[in-house]
């Protein structure tokens, strides 16, 4: 069947910012997991413009993102909460591009307060409907983030909740790796329609 390509997002830019850690996470997990290859896209260093002009050619951070969203079979998005919804980059990111995210799967990490940023993700899955991507039931929440992770970005080695975040990101990459096989050959096949 051959290998499938993820691109893990790491959605937020703020100076700071945690996302880099709990990406970090998920991608060694992912890279151990079956028939994946994964690659970061961290927003942080895709300066994508956020003034949208239909231009040509595109600015050259979308020319160079796009064939790369393009040529992956699935995305995991990491996001945090903000406000009780996702950051503006990652709905920069999204609307740069449709065909890309057809006819995909996408899963979720999120962290934030109490809710883990499940908000955001709440939010994050009908802006993916409306481009024909296929969201992910599960998803992966880090509640109190700030709580979790050591200095060094790694999980206190006797906490418990490890050990359910890590079951659940394997649940997750059990059902990303499902439907981009299934999506993979329906696309070789027959074409998404526009």
């Amino acid at each position: 069947m051959g290998s499938l390509r993820m691109i893990v997002i790491v959605g937020s830019v703020r100076e700071g910012r945690f996302g880099p850690t709990p990406a970090r996470w998920f991608v060694r997990l992912a890279r151990a997991h079956l028939d994946w290859e994964v690659e970061v896209v961290d927003l942080a260093d895709v300066d994508l413009p956020l003034r949208m002009v239909e231009e040509s050619p595109l600015p050259p951070h979308v020319a160079e993102l796009g064939p790369r969203l393009a040529a992956a079979d699935a995305f995991v998005v990491v996001t945090p909460e903000y406000n009780r919804s996702f950051p503006a980059s990652v709905k920069n990111a999204v609307d740069w591009f449709h065909d890309e995210w057809a006819a995909k799967p996408v899963g979720f990490v999120s962290y934030g307060g109490i809710s883990g940023g499940a908000h955001a993700v709440q939010q994050l899955r009908p802006v993916f409907g409306e481009l024909c991507a296929v969201t992910m039931r599960d998803a992966v929440h880090f509640a109190d983030f700030w709580e979790l992770f050591d200095a060094a970005g790694d999980w206190p080695a006797d906490d418990e909740r490890s050990k359910g975040s890590a079951q659940a990101a394997h649940g997750m990459l059990d059902q990303l790796t499902w439907w981009a096989h299934a999506l993979r050959d329906r696309r070789s096949r027959t074409p998404h329609p526009a």
